[in-house]
């Protein structure tokens, strides 16, 4: 016969088990866990900039730039890793691999309603990831121009948050037009469209990821 509490689910205990046997656990790595399981799925990975042969695509543009707003003892700053964008009609995702801490993007992307869902910041061996939501659309015929999103990352610490700030540089978009001109003929007799995805502004937390396992074990020794 079954004894009481036999019938509890393997799958979270197997997952934890292993962590504990590795030497990993803590209470946020099940936060963690969780939320990468939940936000898996079908990724199309998108260079930062389209191939300058791309005649055919829509062009979404913009900036991606990352600073620190307070104290770190780490002798990296916070950089883009990637950022992932969600079509809202097709449920479609795409990663767009950064790897910069201020880097230009040039997107081809088909037209429609687009969110961007979640970044992954990097600073050497230590990742964090933030789940988000900002949405925006891409018309027909057109060249977006999404402007500059400000990722601010706070120092190094439990509960720790990152802001995200969006902008329309007027400096930052004529050198677009003229990358677009030089870069990209086909298109440069496409109108310029300025769209800022909503809201301009928001915060929210990031949550740790774990180093690769060929890390050294020095820098798995997160602070937070």
């Amino acid at each position: 016969m079954l004894q009481k509490g036999a019938l509890r689910p393997l799958v979270p205990y197997n997952r934890r088990m292993f962590a504990v046997s590795a030497g990993l656990w803590s209470p946020w790595n099940s936060i963690v866990v969780t939320l990468l399981i939940t936000l898996s799925g079908c990724v199309t990975d998108l260079p930062v900039t389209v191939d300058s042969s791309d005649e055919t695509g829509l062009l979404a543009v913009g900036r991606v730039s990352t600073v620190i707003t307070g104290e770190t003892r780490r002798i990296y700053g916070p950089s883009v890793r990637f950022f992932e964008l969600v079509n809202r009609q097709t449920h479609e995702r795409f990663r767009v691999d950064v790897q910069s801490d201020d880097q230009q993007f040039v997107l081809s992307l088909p037209p429609g309603e687009y969110e961007l869902d979640r970044v992954q910041i990097n600073e050497g061996p230590f990742m964090s990831m933030a789940q988000l939501s900002a949405s925006f659309a891409l018309q027909e015929g057109a060249i977006t121009y999404l402007g500059t999103w400000r990722f601010g990352v706070d120092s190094p610490r439990y509960g720790r948050m990152v802001v995200l700030s969006m902008i329309a540089d007027e400096q930052d978009r004529n050198q677009t037009e003229e990358v677009i001109r030089q870069k990209y003929p086909a298109h440069k007799v496409r109108s310029i469209v300025t769209v800022l995805p909503n809201p301009p502004e928001s915060e929210t937390r990031l949550y740790e990821v774990m180093s690769y396992p060929r890390v050294p074990r020095y820098f798995q020794r997160h602070q937070w």
